[in-house]
């Protein structure tokens, strides 16, 4: 395409200053081979993962240009498309490991071959203070951390240059899952090191703008809410070198004007679009669109049992059957995912998760529960979503908010900016009833319950606190899923929840993305960041 009739093609579309710095330098970048152009809408705020408020989109960075100790191997979907395999680890920058006849005693033997950008190898120092970096710097990355019971430093140990070991308080099938995602990455410690201060003995500042890694790309140049460039790694060690030499990933907050773009072929890649858009991009046939659910999410409807209405069993219930399930995945959803209504019993046979819950539209139950409940006469009480989230949250919103008007709970709905919406619904656990989604990257049933229905945990934002599941979670959490108590357990807890029902399942939702026809490589992982690395871009 000639830089004519790209601006030609564009003259009509509402853009902002970003999106037209953007334009001017896109035809030249598009019409070469070996450089792959991803349009996002969302702001890529550091390049330090383990740094305080780093948010998801700036995960990728983790992603790309970072290796851990191991991976995950790949599988294709029923619809052809592929993704990473969960039951299917992989070496990476450990090319083998050894678990001990207890499960309590990881060792690692790392790549001989592993090398840091600057050339410095790879050693098992590096991962050491890695990982006691990650559990000591507190938040989301010390959590997750946790998860695969990965604590504390004195767990961790250098045996020598390239032997790496972990002892675990007990065994746990978490632990491996958990060293491939994108928080448990290597870092240079040389590098790391020479940039910290007494104020900042983790050189969280200059990790912020200055990445550190291994990995299959590096970063060539970010100019913070505009655009991120990744050069490929030619000598990287832990996989194939990827095809791509040059990767351009540019913000753009219209969503019409990404559609707009990928459309006309000037751009490569587009990340996380609504659904909406998924359905008419792919009715089109121009582009590829791909669409897999994400493994162990779901959109819910929260009643925060901290306010006196939803401390009602039958007042939750009630509104469990007043929800137009079907209406919603219509109209917010698009037809894309998987329903979470309908199912056929309030006692799971099944240990499979998500799962339909037992509830379907029915406006005369509902309306009998709360006549039966402490709030027979109704009551008001605003409905929070995320504007972040709107594409999909504010028609949901809307269509609860008419069918609760017709049991007695009258709606308002409350707009929350995204900035603020972590805060308030999560850590502050402060929005009455509300519009979430939470998705575990460690794909148990146990992981997403302990998360999302423990007193206390961040995902748990209705402030749900039962004893019996609590209990649950720690007996299964950590536990082998082939011993005979596991299977009964999780049923056990999914019952709970569906007789609870603190939160109300809407759909499990997809993520979808749309590429050009000569974009291949696409591999679609439960953290939902773009990996790069298999990306193929074919020849004209």
């Amino acid at each position: 395409m000639y830089r004519r009739d790209f601006l030609k093609g564009v003259s009509a579309l509402s853009v902002g200053v970003g999106a037209l710095t953007f334009l001017k330098s896109m035809p030249a970048l598009a019409a070469r081979n070996d450089t792959l152009v991803v349009v996002t809408g969302t702001t890529i705020n550091s390049l330090d993962i383990h740094r305080s408020g780093t948010n998801r989109p700036s995960y990728q960075v983790a992603v790309n240009c970072y290796d851990r100790l191991l991976t995950f191997g790949h599988k294709q979907l029923e619809d052809g498309s592929f993704s990473y395999d969960y039951d299917n680890l992989q070496p990476e920058l450990a090319e083998s490991w050894d678990v001990s006849e207890d499960g309590r005693t990881l060792t690692f033997k790392l790549r001989d071959n592993a090398r840091f950008w600057d050339g410095n190898p790879v050693t098992a120092h590096d991962v050491k203070w890695s990982f006691d970096r990650a559990v000591t710097l507190g938040g989301f990355p010390t959590a997750q951390m946790a998860a695969g019971s990965l604590e504390e430093p004195e767990q961790f140990e250098a045996v020598d240059d390239k032997t790496f070991r972990i002892r675990l308080p007990h065994s746990s099938k978490l632990t491996l899952p958990d060293l491939t995602t994108p928080v448990a990455i290597v870092i240079n410690s040389k590098v790391a090191k020479a940039h910290a201060t007494d104020q900042d003995p983790w050189a969280t500042e200059y990790l912020h703008r200055n990445p550190a890694g291994s990995g299959a790309f590096k970063v060539e140049r970010w100019d913070s809410g505009q655009q991120l460039v990744y050069s490929r790694n030619d000598d990287w060690a832990c996989g194939p070198v990827a095809k791509i030499q040059r990767v351009i990933i540019r913000e753009i907050p219209s969503q019409s004007t990404r559609r707009a773009l990928i459309e006309r072929g000037d751009v490569h890649f587009s990340q996380n679009i609504p659904a909406k858009d998924a359905r008419e991009l792919e009715a089109a046939g121009k582009v590829k669109v791909v669409s897999t659910p994400i493994e162990n999410c779901l959109h819910v409807l929260c009643t925060n049992l901290n306010f006196e209405p939803f401390q009602d069993k039958k007042v939750r219930q009630a509104i469990a059957y007043a929800v137009p399930y079907e209406a919603i995945f219509s109209n917010a959803a698009y037809g894309r995912g998987v329903p979470m209504w309908g199912g056929d019993s309030s006692k799971p046979e099944s240990i499979a998760w998500p799962q339909p819950f037992p509830y379907s539209q029915d406006l005369e139950k509902a309306r009998a529960l709360m006549a039966e409940s402490s709030h027979a006469d109704g009551f008001s009480v605003p409905l929070s979503f995320d504007l972040g989230q709107a594409d999909w949250a504010e028609p949901t919103a809307l269509l609860i908010q008419e069918a609760l008007g017709k049991i007695g709970i009258k709606v308002s709905l409350n707009k929350v900016p995204g900035a603020n919406w972590r805060t308030v619904a999560l850590v502050e656990k402060s929005l009455p009833l509300h519009l979430e989604n939470f998705g575990g990257w460690l794909n148990t049933p146990d992981y997403y319950f302990y998360w999302a229905y423990v007193k206390g945990n961040l995902f748990n934002s209705s402030n749900y606190d039962n004893k019996e599941v609590a209990g649950l979670v720690d007996e299964t959490l950590y536990m082998a899923q082939d011993d005979p108590k596991y299977a009964p357990n999780i049923r056990r807890m999914i019952e709970i929840a569906i007789d609870d029902v603190p939160r109300i399942p809407l759909y499990q939702p997809s993520l979808n993305v749309a590429m050009q026809q000569s974009t291949t490589g696409y591999e679609y992982w439960y953290h939902r960041q773009l990996d790069v690395r298999p990306l193929i871009l074919k020849q004209d």
